[in-house]
């Protein structure tokens, strides 16, 4: 026989439990209202040992606001973004807001998908990924309403407020970085740009910075999916088969270098004085390689919490004064991989 459904529990329930009326086990749970600290304390015991959870959505009704926060990202596989919700969950899990996280895929479209959905929760503030969205979604996110940070990217113009790091300055860096080391045979290895616009733009950085020098990228190979570690050998493999004379390899992140680095150490080849090596991100992770790479810290903690401090002093009453155009420097680590003169 079938068991009926569970009836969800009220505050009628709740308000038998602990012997009081509704109205009163209502100002306890929304922390409002004159209630003696000894009948709070028997409506928290009893709502407790029920396992009752609010419901508020029906209290967002009124203020037409719940207390989440949209993030939205373009991946939970990239190493990059659990570090960024780290620093955003730091600074939200003392506010009473809470993060909910949308992925997508780097695809404009399901970005504005995903954010539709979002939006109709009526969140109270949104972090999205990068500045460059569809149409719709602009004018979704400059019609919300609410604080809006967009992430990760300040080559742009903000919808509203916007947290990260340059990554034209940080492609210019890396490059003068590379020719102040004396290299000048130069590859690069990365994803499929058309949709990963950071990486673009560091890409555009490097090569403007070479080609002030009179230098340019000798050859360049693209990957799109599967491991990392085994598409940065692959890569790596294929690259300088076909241009053996390369004496420097730029990759697009932390990851794939670090498939290159274990290539190239299981060949014996001589790093960084044959070849040297270099990606983007400053992944902790990488600590544990046989050598430290030569990396870009891309402030990722500090992306989040920033962003997340940003919505929090809006949505106090009244809201705070914050910065909402927050520029954050990366720093690079020459590792063992890119030698200095």
């Amino acid at each position: 026989m079938a068991r009926p459904p569970k009836r969800p529990l009220t505050l009628r329930d709740v308000s038998e439990a602990s012997g009081v009326s509704e109205m009163t086990v209502s100002r306890v749970l929304r922390n409002r209202g004159d209630v003696s600290e000894k009948t709070r304390a028997r409506v928290l015991a009893a709502a407790k040992e029920l396992g009752y959870v609010p419901n508020k959505i029906a209290g967002a009704l009124a203020s037409n606001r719940v207390n989440l926060v949209a993030v939205i990202i373009p991946s939970l596989k990239n190493m990059v973004f659990p570090e960024v919700l780290t620093g955003i969950n730091e600074v939200l899990e003392g506010t009473g807001l809470q993060a909910v996280i949308g992925v997508t895929d780097y695809l404009p479209e399901k970005e504005q998908k995903v954010l539709y959905e979002m939006l109709s929760w009526r969140p109270s503030g949104v972090i999205i990924a990068g500045l460059e969205h569809t149409g719709a979604s602009r004018a979704m996110l400059q019609a919300a309403g609410i604080p809006v940070v967009e992430i990760m990217d300040t080559d742009g113009t903000p919808v509203d407020a916007m947290v990260g790091i340059s990554h034209r300055r940080a492609g210019r860096e890396m490059a003068r970085a590379i020719l102040d080391s004396g290299y000048r045979r130069i590859g690069f290895l990365g994803t499929k740009m058309p949709l990963d616009h950071r990486a673009r733009k560091r890409f555009e950085g490097f090569t403007e910075a070479l080609a002030k020098e009179g230098v340019e990228i000798e050859d360049r190979e693209f990957y799109s999916g599967g491991s990392a570690l085994a598409k940065g050998r692959e890569m790596t493999k294929a690259i300088l088969e076909r241009s053996p004379e390369l004496d420097f390899l730029y990759y697009s992140n932390d990851m794939i270098a670090a498939g290159g680095l274990l290539y190239l150490l299981g060949k014996g080849v001589d790093i960084p004085g044959r070849i040297g090596l270099a990606g983007f991100n400053g992944v902790e992770l990488l600590q544990g390689l046989p050598r430290q790479l030569a990396t870009m810290d891309a402030c990722r903690l500090e992306i989040g919490r920033r962003a997340a401090e940003i919505i929090a002093a809006r949505l106090e009453d009244p809201p705070r004064e914050v910065e909402t155009s927050v520029i954050l420097t990366p720093r690079i680590s020459y590792g063992d991989t890119l030698r200095r003169r």
